[in-house]
């Protein structure tokens, strides 16, 4: 089966996911409205970085929210970046709602600082070495479930993780060279 992603692009960082993939040479289609995912055949979602409380707000607006989170929940393979992270996290810290709430990880919003806090660096993700992460006002994961697997740590903070169909990471793999993280996820579908 030919992999064909839907990114969701109502908000954020969409694009740069977009030239990823078909530098890797997958189909993807840009998601924003019921019209652009209905009927239609696709493997797999990215929920790109952004402004998580203006998606969550857009997804109901547009009434998205619930179609994509019953594909979630339903097994389709999806990979949150930063705000994407914020949108699968089963727990905010400090916030009394959840959006799509689906991964079993307690996070941290702007856990590095405000946009002066942003960074790059180099790391271990799911046992490959030196892939480069940039961190721009990212969460972090403070804990995870049992069947959460932890894919990557940075300062001792977990930055990137795996449950079932759903991959997170706290940094942006999109805005760099390096297309091993979103070869992991294509690999999940």
């Amino acid at each position: 089966m030919k992999k064909k992603i839907g990114i969701l692009a109502v908000q954020g960082a969409f694009l740069e996911h977009g030239n990823m993939l078909e530098r890797i040479g997958v189909e993807s289609f840009e998601i924003r409205k019921k019209s652009d995912y209905q009927g239609k055949d696709f493997s797999g979602l990215i929920l790109p970085g952004g402004e998580s409380t203006v998606m969550g707000k857009l997804l109901n607006d547009l009434d998205m929210f619930s179609d994509l989170k019953k594909m979630i929940d339903s097994g389709m393979p999806v990979f949150g970046t930063c705000a994407g992270m914020i949108m699968l996290a089963g727990n905010i810290r400090n916030e009394n709602y959840t959006h799509f709430g689906s991964m079993d990880i307690n996070i941290e919003r702007n856990g590095y600082g405000r946009q002066l806090g942003s960074f790059a660096v180099e790391g271990k993700f799911a046992g490959m070495r030196d892939v480069p992460m940039t961190f721009i006002r990212a969460p972090y994961i403070e804990s995870t479930g049992k069947d959460v697997a932890v894919l990557a740590e940075t300062g001792g903070r977990i930055v990137a993780a795996r449950e079932k169909n759903m991959l997170v990471t706290s940094f942006h793999p999109e805005l760099t060279d390096d297309t091993r993280v979103h070869e992991y996820f294509l690999n999940m579908i």
